[in-house]
């Protein structure tokens, strides 16, 4: 391995513009596939749910296999491109036949299990993608605040995927269909246009970064190979960092707070809302706002307050906010259904959210960075891979519980399958309140308390810094002396 150089802007945006091919790919599925088999294809809402809880074991056991091979794997072309330019490919496939069941699955059955499948397929080919990407990042800069600056680009790209996606789906499509969303025929040019962004992303980030593969680090000299020992050892050697732990269970509870919004996202302004879709394009104002303001601000919050600080209170703002115009209006506090006053109240309280939930995301990436440095030096082996493949699994996890939770809480209030907007019983909206406002910020709630519990400030991380630096310059003079 060559000596990491500074991270050039070039570099920061092909690693960032990664992001939005797996944006896209989990917008397509956090925001439109529950939808899409419960109200078009009326599968049942608790089946729906069970389908992609099916799909999160098998990611609990891919996502950390993904990381211990890409910590691990050696070649020419690195230890992370490999998998990240293979990843396209069954992306595409999984996608396509996600949303064009054949004919002849009609019944409940047949149509759950289709769900499944392709649910896993997808999943499994974004590991293949997102861990070594994210491992990547981390592998970019050692520095504590330089990191926060890397994976402030992919935070960004990560949401400017989100809304390249929004905007084409709901000003371009939704809004140029009869019954929009609700329409059948509108999905196969949103799958085209999915295809396209995801597979050019992807492979340009992965092609405009190769020439980095000489600067990063090196796969651990332990002697042992890829093997379900050595990865059950990886695993294990990970989740003893207290640290990592107290990370793990705050992206736990908050993939369960972010899947139950993104879930009903769309029941919510569909049904709770009843906005046009030309309405609904418009929200994506507040993520925008949001994102920018995360962009410009995270690296800065990290110097100033420092990332625990960070993260705790931007993890209770986002909890709050994003909850806050529902309960608002189970108070009657908000504007009229259908009306643009309405569409201005929750772009309001929606950029507060946005932007707490973009800096948080920022915050978390870099101090899973800040772990894999205590990691190296208690045990000297570097193993961004494992660690990250927590952030892929509950990115990926946090639909899997929010479409659980949805699934469970529509199948209780008898929320109808292919329902009309405007037409269900009062109750039941408010029903569907309850379960998006007040209900789904327990769970963040329980995110800050683990957040709270995070060591690694500033100092600790320059005192880490200092002793691995030691460790390589008593390890190089070993080395001078043996070769004599």
């Amino acid at each position: 391995m060559q000596e990491l150089s500074p991270v050039s802007m070039r570099t920061k945006l092909a690693f960032g513009v990664g992001a939005s091919g797996e944006a896209g790919t989990l917008w397509m599925f956090n925001a439109l596939t529950f939808f899409f088999y419960n109200q078009v294809l009326g599968l049942p809402p608790d089946l729906s749910g069970y389908a992609v809880t099916i799909a999160i074991i098998f990611d609990a056991i891919t996502d950390p296999v993904m990381g211990s091979i890409s910590d691990r794997f050696r070649s020419k072309y690195g230890r992370r491109h490999p998998f990240m330019f293979a990843a396209p490919g069954p992306i595409l496939i999984a996608l396509f036949f996600i949303f064009n069941p054949p004919d002849s699955i009609n019944t409940d059955l047949s149509l759950f299990a289709w769900y499944t499948i392709f649910t896993i397929l997808i999943r499994v080919s974004l590991t293949l993608f997102t861990v070594p990407h994210l491992a990547l990042g981390a592998e970019l800069s050692d520095d504590y605040d330089e990191r926060s600056k890397v994976m402030s680009y992919n935070t960004l790209f990560g949401y400017v995927g989100v809304v390249f996606m929004h905007v084409f789906v709901w000003f371009i499509i939704f809004d140029n269909f009869e019954d929009g969303q609700r329409n059948i025929e509108a999905y196969t040019p949103i799958v085209i246009y999915a295809s396209v962004l995801i597979a050019g992303c992807i492979l340009a980030s992965s092609w405009f970064t190769k020439d980095r593969i000489p600067y990063l680090k090196s796969p651990p000299d332990d002697g042992e190979k890829i093997s379900f020992i050595r990865l059950i050892k990886d695993i294990r050697g990970a989740i003893t960092n207290r640290n990592y732990l107290n990370l793990l269970m705050g992206l736990f509870f908050l993939s369960v707070c972010i899947g139950t919004h993104e879930t009903l996202g769309i029941y919510m302004v569909t049904y709770f809302w009843e906005l046009t879709p030309y309405q609904i394009g418009f929200l994506i104002i507040n993520n925008i706002i949001g994102y920018v303001l995360g962009f410009i601000l995270a690296a800065r919050l990290h110097r100033r307050f420092d990332k625990k600080a960070t993260i705790v209170t931007t993890c209770l703002l986002l909890t709050i906010f994003w909850s806050s115009a529902v309960t608002l209006r189970l108070f009657d506090l908000a504007p009229g259904n259908t009306t643009w006053e309405l569409v201005v109240f929750i772009i309001c309280l929606g950029s507060i959210s946005s932007a707490s939930g973009a800096i948080l995301h920022i915050s978390v990436m870099s101090a899973l960075a800040d772990v894999a440095d205590e990691n190296e030096l208690k045990t000297g082996m570097r193993q961004e891979g494992i660690f990250y493949s927590a952030r892929a699994f509950f990115g990926k996890a946090s639909n899997a519980f929010g479409h659980t939770v949805a699934g469970l809480a529509l199948k209780f209030i008898e929320f109808p399958d292919k329902a009309i907007p405007g037409e269900l019983p009062s109750d039941m909206i408010f029903s569907l309140g309850l379960v998006d406002g007040p209900f789904a910020m327990i769970w963040g709630f329980i995110a800050i308390f683990f957040y709270y519990r995070y060591r690694i400030n500033r100092k600790y991380h320059a005192h880490i810094q200092e002793q691995l630096k030691l460790k390589k310059e008593a390890r190089s003079s070993s080395d001078k002396v043996e070769s004599v």
